[in-house]
């Protein structure tokens, strides 16, 4: 192992260590075919749980101009180990700080040697 890579993997413990203070359960919504039946449907089917993260919010200024002002708004972004694989479209139920909410992943994974971010909006319903 390089001295880069071990920087990597010391950064990486310590981002995991000091910062994933809250926990996300990933749901995906997949066409299962009943065995019995051969019918086709949705399930909803849990991928991956109680994976430590972090949820980080962001206000920026929006490209939106009003008569009176420029708007703002809130970008939400989760905070994953790299190696952990959350698929577009997947609903994540976030707990952190005591507070539970439903996101979706819709934007541009961003993956580092240490971590990923993956933009959130909130789930409304599936597609």
């Amino acid at each position: 192992m390089t001295a880069i890579e071990k920087a990597q993997q010391a950064a990486r413990k310590a981002i995991e260590r000091n910062h994933y203070d809250g926990t996300c359960t990933v749901t995906e919504h997949k066409k299962v075919t009943d065995t019995k039946t051969r019918i086709s449907g949705y399930q909803d089917v849990v991928t991956l749980e109680d994976q430590p993260c972090h949820l980080i919010f962001k206000t920026v200024n929006s490209t939106k101009q009003s008569e009176s002002a420029s708007e703002m708004e809130q970008v939400t972004k989760l905070m994953l180990p790299p190696d952990v694989a959350v698929k577009p479209g997947s609903k994540i139920t976030v707990t952190q700080a005591g507070k539970t909410a439903d996101y979706t992943y819709s934007g541009v994974l961003a993956v580092y040697p240490t971590h990923q971010e993956i933009m959130l909006e909130l789930f409304e319903r599936w597609a």
